[in-house]
């Protein structure tokens, strides 16, 4: 069960950053995914590297990657954060391709955020880059699969 307590809100209920000075800085890391759905053969096009922009994969990595240490430029109320390893792997799957974003950091603050920025950020380049061969690419599933770390403990998606 999860804390139901809105930690973004003061007592006026008004949004607020939340003051993590008093936390203990420890090792956390948080693994997110999402998937982006297309036609076999955008697929193929994207995996023999037969677009006209480029490395599409290469390319949507790199902007995952970018956009993990953007998290908090992005999300209102996110702080920043030293992050000290980011990961952004993208897999052909049955219907298109899976990015997987790992993110890491000793902080007073957990990187749940910037690991699923990081994923839906590579699937938005992956559709931008490859848009000219398929408008009907579905970018979906952006969701946290995992986090370690902090004083919440473990998060594992069962599903």
């Amino acid at each position: 069960m999860e804390d139901s307590s809105l930690t973004h809100l003061d007592a006026q209920g008004q949004a607020q950053m939340v003051d993590v000075s008093a936390k203990v800085a420890t090792v956390r890391e948080a693994i997110a995914i999402s998937r982006v759905t297309m036609q076999p053969e955008t697929a193929a096009a994207i995996a023999a590297g037969n677009l006209p922009k480029g490395d599409v994969l290469g390319t949507a990595r790199l902007a995952g990657i970018m956009a993990a240490k953007q998290t908090s430029n992005l999300v209102p109320l996110c702080h920043p954060l030293p992050l000290h390893k980011i990961n952004v792997g993208i897999s052909p799957v049955e219907t298109g391709y899976e990015v997987k974003a790992t993110v890491k950091t000793k902080a007073e603050t957990g990187v749940e955020m910037e690991a699923m920025t990081a994923a839906a950020i590579a699937a938005l380049t992956l559709y931008d880059m490859a848009k000219g061969l398929e408008k009907s690419m579905v970018i979906e599933s952006i969701k946290l699969l995992q986090k370690t770390g902090g004083k919440s403990g473990e998060f594992r998606r069962e599903d």
